[in-house]
């Protein structure tokens, strides 16, 4: 192809940019199957991703909001039962979650220990670590929560290019095809199906770029709340283990 073919080219593919709504709705249905079907393929990523990205928004900034407050309300009450009985209100915390995890295995062991000295036993109940394994384990299943879904965001960030390059690929070497069958061997001849072609690149692109952006946003705001939970169940069990399990 010659630097003049490249020019023409790349001015008819300019032009193609620039199209209003009916010329690009036209060249969208002028395209072949295969490449409707890439471009139905990532309309499809691209709706379901918006969605869970406006789910997942309302869903982690919620979560943050309410961990805030229960963590200010924990730290200016100083009763462990009126804590507990404020988090209730409190369902869309991770960590107020965790607290309410050690708060019941914390009232489950004292009262097992003081049964147990009443009783005049001497037994093993597990201490600060059985308080631990269950905060961990509430941990683990908010943050089981916070990432549902987030695995349909990579896909889409990372495969609808690939699909879209596929629907681009595709419809350019069946543009170059059907100038077997024509009388033109000119650029303008493969233009219209190449510019159709490069639609489906263009849908991958708007597809994915929101899903990645979205995606480690949400990876570093779940990280965030992680480590508030971490570090709320160390500050918990340091005060169970001096004021209920020595």
């Amino acid at each position: 192809m010659s630097a003049g073919n490249v020019s023409s080219l790349l001015a008819t593919l300019t032009v193609s940019a620039g199209v209003g709504s009916d010329e690009l709705l036209t060249m969208v249905t002028g395209a072949g199957p295969v490449v409707q079907a890439v471009l139905y393929l990532l309309v499809f990523f691209s709706v379901a991703s918006w969605g869970i990205i406006l789910y997942k928004a309302r869903q982690i900034r919620t979560a943050r909001r309410a961990s805030d407050r229960f963590i200010e309300t924990f730290w200016e009450t100083k009763n462990l039962t009126a804590v507990h009985a404020a988090s209730q209100e409190m369902a869309d915390s991770p960590v107020a979650q965790v607290f309410r995890a050690g708060y019941q295995e914390l009232v489950r062991l004292t009262r097992a220990k003081r049964q147990a000295e009443e009783a005049q036993l001497s037994t093993d109940l597990g201490g600060v670590a059985n308080v631990e394994r269950a905060m961990r384990r509430a941990a683990t299943q908010q943050l089981t929560t916070l990432e549902r879904a987030l695995t349909f965001l990579a896909t889409t960030a990372s495969a609808t290019p690939f699909i879209g390059l596929f629907g681009t690929v595709w419809g350019i070497m069946h543009a170059f095809l059907g100038l077997s069958t024509t009388q033109s061997s000119s650029i303008q001849a493969v233009a219209p199906g190449i510019a159709e072609a490069l639609i489906a690149t263009a849908t991958g692109l708007f597809a994915a770029i929101p899903a990645v952006v979205a995606y480690n946003s949400f990876s570093r705001q779940i990280r965030v709340l992680s480590a508030e939970m971490d570090n709320f169940g160390f500050e918990f069990l340091n005060i169970a283990e001096r004021h209920f399990l020595n």
